[in-house]
């Protein structure tokens, strides 16, 4: 068990005198990771690999949830799933039948490095007369939004693994009176990722757009959109009543097969202050999908959608999203790091979709349950919408999707710094109440010749024993730091805070990313 201080935390560090923070840049891979089938393969994702979806490092091997997207319908569907895609949207109005651009199902891959992807035979649906392809069997035919996790809390092996997926209600007449009449969520369980079992839809009639699923502090959180004051989002209004754009929010319980028919706001971009320009068709930046949320133990990080909007109809082609960085101490109300409000964290010219040549179709970037680390690495999964307008023609086209990978050094989300033109500063921590056994205290810094570390209590007077602590070895992300004659052992219950010093020395300035306590398990 850790707790960990990210240095674009805030909360965990609020008090620093002559330092700043500087937000990291990841290193975006330009060729996808997974792309769709083959167009003639007939494979249920020959047209999109969408990541609204999953990778998760398990087993010693990296496991991917995503939804796909088909040319053609899948005639093989029972007469129920048929049902659910018997009128054409209208959108694709005019598109010769066999062209039709078909959502889901929902797919699985597997990889060794998570570079170089497989998609295995699962032999679950059968799709254009063949068993032989990825798809997962679900009661729902058009879906979308992957969010799995593995939950080792819960003592039942069937119910190993969790997914919360999106599912679209019947397109025709008789309705399925239980799927309702808006787009929303469906939750099943799995004893091993890949046979699921739905277990039940709790917010039928009310529009669910996720983008990611986490368990943090005991709860399960699930990230979504809402559009305000349209009804989608069951009755959401921004402040004033007024009707604002899209918008995240949070569904969260502590028991996954009940959850409160309730929502909290998660994150939202500024609105507009004359009520008359907000809107999801007004022309402002809004959060695309809510936040794809990562849990830490602590702390979680995530990443939204900075949607660059258009009106509805022809202009919807100029669309773009890049993807900003949040955090939050709670797991649903998050926060953008003070220095990068508004800012693009992965902006789509440095991660743009696989380009049509001849043609400038927009970017359109999506989060998911995508963030992970892995070793030294942390791994940020991410989708590329082609964003190719609204013209039946150019859907029937061009229409793809794709999952691509940004990195970074482990946890190094953000470093604090000294400010320019100063030799020394400070970083403080909140107080943490140690267990009995305290463990051990990491930092994840550059020039640590330049730090020290001294705790202090609760009321800022220092520990005696635990000033002047020395950090062992050279730069790295697990430096330890060592008191000389006194162990961490020796404040066992007791309430600290963190205090690090930073100096320069000669050329070298020190940079901090995080800090961590690591606890041996209870």
């Amino acid at each position: 068990m850790r707790v960990i201080y990210l240095a674009i935390d805030d909360v965990s560090l609020p008090l620093r005198k002559n330092v700043c923070l500087s937000i990291s840049k990841p290193t975006v891979r330009r060729e996808p990771v997974l792309g769709p089938s083959p167009l003639d393969s007939n494979a249920p994702d020959n047209l999109a690999a969408h990541f609204y979806g999953t990778v998760l490092h398990d087993a010693g091997k990296f496991r991917m949830w995503y939804y796909a997207c088909h040319r053609g319908r899948n005639l093989d569907w029972s007469p129920r799933h048929m049902q659910q895609i018997a009128k054409m949207p209208s959108w694709m109005i005019g598109v010769k039948e066999g062209n039709e651009v078909c959502q889901g199902p929902l797919c699985y891959a597997e990889s060794v490095d998570g570079i170089v992807w497989t998609k295995p035979v699962l032999r679950q649906v059968l799709f254009k007369g063949s068993r032989d392809n990825n798809a997962l069997a679900l009661p729902h035919t058009v879906v979308s939004g992957a969010s799995v996790i593995r939950d080792d809390a819960d003592p039942n092996p069937a119910r190993r693994y969790k997914m919360v997926y999106q599912f679209f209600p019947d397109q025709t007449e008789p309705l399925i009176p239980e799927n309702g009449t808006l787009p929303s969520m469906a939750c099943a369980v799995s004893p091993d990722g890949l046979k699921w079992t739905m277990t039940g839809m709790p917010f039928v009639n009310q529009f669910v757009e996720h983008c990611s699923f986490i368990r943090h502090n005991g709860q399960y959180i699930v990230h979504s959109q809402a559009f305000p004051g349209n009804g989608w989002g069951g009755g959401a209004y921004t402040e004033g009543t007024a009707a604002g754009g899209r918008t995240g929010v949070a569904h969260a319980t502590y028991d996954f097969d009940r959850w409160p028919d309730l929502w909290q706001w998660a994150f939202a971009l500024p609105e507009p202050l004359d009520p008359a320009d907000r809107g999801a068709d007004k022309l402002y930046d809004q959060d695309h999908l809510g936040v794809g949320a990562v849990s830490l133990g602590n702390v979680c990080v995530g990443i939204y959608g900075v949607w660059h909007n258009q009106p509805f109809g022809e202009n919807f082609g100029k669309v773009t999203c890049d993807l900003g960085l949040v955090i939050s101490n709670d797991g649903i109300r998050f926060r953008e790091p003070a220095a990068s409000p508004g800012q693009a964290f992965i902006h789509r010219e440095i991660s743009p979709a696989t380009a049509v040549p001849g043609h400038e179709f927009s970017t359109i970037l999506c989060q998911g349950n995508g963030i992970l680390n892995v070793g030294d690495e942390t791994r940020i999964y991410h989708g590329r919408w082609r964003n190719v307008g609204q013209k039946a023609e150019d859907i029937a086209a061009y229409y793809s999707a794709e999952v691509a990978l940004a990195t970074l050094p482990r946890d190094r989300w953000g470093a604090l710094s000294i400010i320019p033109e100063v030799q020394e500063g400070t970083i403080c921590s909140a107080p943490l109440a140690l267990p009995a056994d305290p463990g051990g205290l990491t930092l994840n810094a550059d020039g640590v010749t330049g730090l020290t570390v001294e705790l202090l209590d609760e009321q800022f007077q220092p520990v005696p024993g635990f000033a002047e602590g020395r950090i062992m070895g050279a730069d790295g992300f697990d430096c330890p730091v060592q008191w000389k004659g006194h162990a961490l052992s020796e404040l066992g219950g007791r309430t600290v805070r963190v205090q690090v010093k930073m100096r320069r020395l000669g050329e070298t300035s020190p940079r901090l990313y995080a800090m961590n306590w690591t606890f041996p398990r209870s």
